[in-house]
C-alpha cells in the first residue's frame, strides 16, 4: 500500500510538469539548486551543518511514518497534527540557526565598492605590520581585530577603553608579557585602539586543530560573529595568522601579512586565498569560509 501511495504521488508529480514549459522547470530547479547548494556551503564545517543533516533526518522520518501513512490509513487527527508539527519546526529552525542566519544577513549587507587604500590606511598597516613581526621575534602573543562595516562594540563589556592612536609601539606595551592587558585582544576601531583587555567569542572546539590554542579560536570565532579582520600571534611558536569569514590563514610572512590587510582594509576584490598562496608558500588554511576550503595545518 505504501509504495502505491508512493508511485501515485510520483506520477502526479510528472504530470504536473507537464502543465509547464521545460524551459521554466529547468530555471526553477537550477535557482533551487543553487539556493541549497549556497546555504550547504555555508554551513559547511559549522554547527549547524550538523543541525541541519539532524533536522532532514528527521523531517524524512516524519514524512513517511505520519504523513503516507496517515493519507494511507485516514488518519485525520494525525494529519493535522503533523501539519502543526511543520509549523513548530519553521519557527525552530529560526532560533536554531540564529547565528548563521545573521552571519549570512550580516555579509549580504557588507558592501566594499567606495573603500580605497589611503595614507590613513597606510600608516595603520604599517603599525599593525611592524607590531605582529615585533610579537612574532619575541614570541609575544597578540590578538587584535580591525573593525570594519560591523560595530564591536557589543564585545566591549568587561574591556578597558583606550580610544589612543594606533602605533605599534602601544600595541606592543598592550602585550608585553605580564603587562595587565596583555592576555586578550585588542579593538581598532577607525584607526584608534578603541578598546584593549576584550574577550573575544571563541570558535567551536571541533572546528581547529588541537594545537591551536584559545587565541587562534577567539579569533576565529570573532571573524565568525563579525566582519572584522582577526590578526593573531601565537606565543607558541610565534607564526602569524590572520582570521577573516571564519577562515584562518596561518604561518604568513610579513610581505603576505601586508597585502592581505591592504587587500580587506582597502576593499579590494582578490581572494585573500590567493594572496596568501602567491606570497606566502609555507602558509596553511584552516576553516569552511566562503573564500577558501580547509587544509590540514603544519
Amino acid at each position: 500500500m505504501l509504495a502505491v501511495t508512493l508511485l501515485d504521488n510520483i506520477n502526479g508529480f510528472l504530470r504536473s510538469l507537464q502543465n509547464y514549459s521545460p524551459w521554466q522547470v529547468a530555471l526553477e530547479l537550477l535557482l533551487i539548486g543553487g539556493v541549497v547548494f549556497w546555504v550547504v556551503r555555508f554551513l559547511q564545517g559549522t554547527r549547524g551543518a550538523r543541525l541541519l543533516r539532524g533536522i532532514a533526518l528527521l523531517l524524512i522520518s516524519f514524512f513517511v511514518i505520519f504523513d503516507l501513512m496517515s493519507s494511507i490509513l485516514d488518519l485525520g487527527r494525525i494529519q493535522y497534527l503533523y501539519e502543526r508539527f511543520l509549523l513548530f519546526v519553521a519557527g525552530a529552525i529560526i532560533v536554531v540557526f540564529q547565528p548563521e542566519l545573521r552571519r549570512a544577513l550580516m555579509r549580504l549587507g557588507e558592501t566594499r565598492l567606495f573603500r580605497a587604500i589611503s595614507s590613513q590606511v597606510a600608516e595603520q598597516i604599517d603599525a599593525l605590520v611592524e607590531s605582529a613581526m615585533f610579537c612574532s621575534r619575541r614570541k609575544i602573543g597578540a590578538l587584535i581585530a580591525i573593525e570594519r562595516d560591523v560595530g564591536l562594540g557589543g564585545s566591549t563589556e568587561n574591556s578597558t577603553r583606550l580610544n589612543a592612536e594606533l602605533t605599534a609601539e602601544l600595541l606592543n606595551t598592550i602585550f608585553w608579557p605580564n603587562s595587565p592587558l596583555h592576555d586578550l585582544g585588542v579593538i581598532v576601531s577607525q584607526g584608534r585602539i578603541a578598546y584593549a583587555g576584550v574577550q573575544f567569542p571563541l570558535a567551536e572546539s571541533g572546528e581547529l586543530e588541537k594545537e591551536l590554542g584559545s587565541r587562534h579560536r577567539a579569533a576565529v570565532g570573532m571573524s565568525q560573529d563579525t566582519d572584522a579582520i582577526i590578526l593573531v600571534v601565537s606565543e607558541e611558536s610565534g607564526d602569524i595568522s590572520i582570521a577573516e569569514r571564519g577562515v584562518l590563514y596561518r604561518k604568513l610572512t610579513p610581505e603576505a601579512l601586508r597585502d592581505i590587510l591592504e587587500e580587506l582594509m582597502g576593499g579590494g576584490t582578490t581572494s585573500t586565498k590567493s594572496i596568501v598562496e602567491q606570497t606566502s608558500p609555507r602558509s596553511t588554511i584552516i576553516g569552511s569560509g566562503p573564500s577558501a576550503e580547509a587544509e590540514p595545518g603544519a
